[in-house]
């Protein structure tokens, strides 16, 4: 998009057999799957799979846990209904506050909208798992492929909504800034 090279660009002619599982917006870093498993796919980001995604989050202010527990109970942003599964504010102070939030949905920058709505602006968010599987110590740009075993252990309930375990190798994760 606008001529920036994108996560695709790094994976060559691996590209044409790949989809990714959800998307990072252009200011979110982190962990992004890819598969060439539709199914696969559809499941993981079905939010009644309840498949987890953990991010960092930095925020400007001072957010306190009362507060994030309004994140919890659901926030209304452009008539939308938005909520985390968890957030747990690990430092605050009145410049910038650091939070780990879960959530198991994906709705388009509905993080951003989230912080935005309680008066905050989220200046980082790096998403650090989805599901079983973590960034590590994947630097930016860096990917590796995901046996079939580790799909299995990181995705147990997959099995039971698929035709059958993930297909693989898969490839992620995958870090993007």
């Amino acid at each position: 998009p606008e001529g920036r090279p994108t996560v695709y660009t790094l994976l060559g002619q691996q590209k044409l057999k790949l989809e990714a599982v959800g998307r990072l917006d252009l200011m979110t870093t982190g962990l992004l799957l890819f598969t060439n498993d539709t199914r696969f796919c559809d499941w993981l980001t079905d939010p009644a799979s309840g498949v987890v995604r953990r991010y960092s989050v930095v925020v400007n202010g001072n957010l306190d846990q009362r507060t994030a527990q309004k994140l919890c109970d659901g926030v209304e942003d452009g008539g939308e209904t938005l909520g985390a599964e968890s957030v747990e504010v690990r430092r605050r102070s009145a410049r910038e506050s650091h939070a780990v939030v879960e959530m198991v949905e994906g709705k388009n920058r509905e993080i951003r909208r989230m912080f935005a709505a309680l008066g905050f602006e989220a200046t980082k968010l790096k998403r650090l798992s989805f599901g079983g599987l973590s960034l590590g110590d994947l630097r930016s740009g860096e990917w590796r492929e995901v046996s079939a075993e580790e799909l299995a252990a990181a995705f147990p309930n997959a099995r039971s909504r698929t035709a059958g375990p993930p297909r693989g190798p898969q490839r992620g994760p995958r870090s993007s800034g």
